[in-house]
């Protein structure tokens, strides 16, 4: 068998209809005969090792729609640990940060006074200055005023913004489970493809100011995107929207 053989057969199961992943599977499956068949001298050559599976699609990132968001964020309750659950709910989707950026938060970072934001440390060690929203702003303070010190006074003083029960820093998984907890009560999934998740809190960021008419480029340096090119996948989700509100809206639509 040749390398052009087993290229022409991956072209079959495509042209068939076989989605990309199940087609991988399959080359993939070839692949590991030949490299056996290789191995135990069977044959002189692995003729398919340069044919390479076909790469998924990028998934797009499910964002939630505004009416979500609301029902996500309401559902934290007035005690210490539901002022800061709130706190840490506003700040993911308020500023688009990553979970690592919000749990690695210190007190310093913040500035809630005249022009309200947010130093977050990033992948690579880069650092960017995000602007904080009037609703995040006012759920840190909440916090920080009523809820983090009762929860401070039972760890050694550390500086990060979010704690646990104990006082010391809030866990990744911790965060984690505060946003499932969330989700579950605002009866959204936490289960499945669209399982909602911190990232799921930052897409939404991202497509919700293009949908309000930011610039790609704004938004990439509100993100932390090293390339746009990143960033470009949001615009995808918006385009799609835009079909959606065109199909159901315009009468020559359809």
């Amino acid at each position: 068998m040749r390398a052009s053989e087993i290229t022409r057969h991956l072209a079959d199961l495509r042209s068939s209809g076989l989605a990309s992943s199940s087609a991988a599977r399959a080359i993939s499956a070839v692949r590991g005969l030949h490299r056996f068949a290789t191995r135990e001298g069977l044959v002189g050559t692995d003729v398919a090792a340069g044919v390479k599976p076909p790469a998924p699609p990028k998934r797009l990132p499910k964002a939630l729609d505004v009416d979500q968001v609301t029902r996500l964020l309401a559902v934290a309750d007035d005690t210490p640990l539901g002022l800061r659950d709130k706190a840490l709910l506003e700040f993911l989707y308020g500023t688009g940060a990553r979970i690592s950026e919000a749990v690695g938060a210190a007190i310093d970072d913040l500035d809630l006074a005249v022009d309200p934001s947010a130093t977050l440390h990033g992948k690579g060690g880069r650092t960017r200055l995000v602007p904080v929203g009037d609703y995040a702003k006012a759920a840190l303070d909440a916090y920080l005023v009523r809820g983090r010190p009762a929860l401070a006074e039972k760890g050694r003083g550390t500086p990060a913004v979010f704690l646990n029960a104990r006082g010391g820093r809030l866990s990744r998984q911790s965060a984690w489970t505060i946003l499932h907890r969330a989700a579950r009560a605002a009866d959204l999934p936490v289960d499945g493809p669209h399982a909602v998740s911190p990232h799921t809190l930052r897409h939404s960021y991202a497509t919700h100011l293009l949908d309000g008419g930011a610039d790609v480029r704004v938004v990439q340096e509100l993100l932390g995107h090293a390339s746009v090119t990143t960033t470009q996948v949001y615009t995808l989700v918006t385009v799609d929207r835009l079909r959606e509100v065109y199909a159901t809206a315009h009468p020559r639509a359809r």
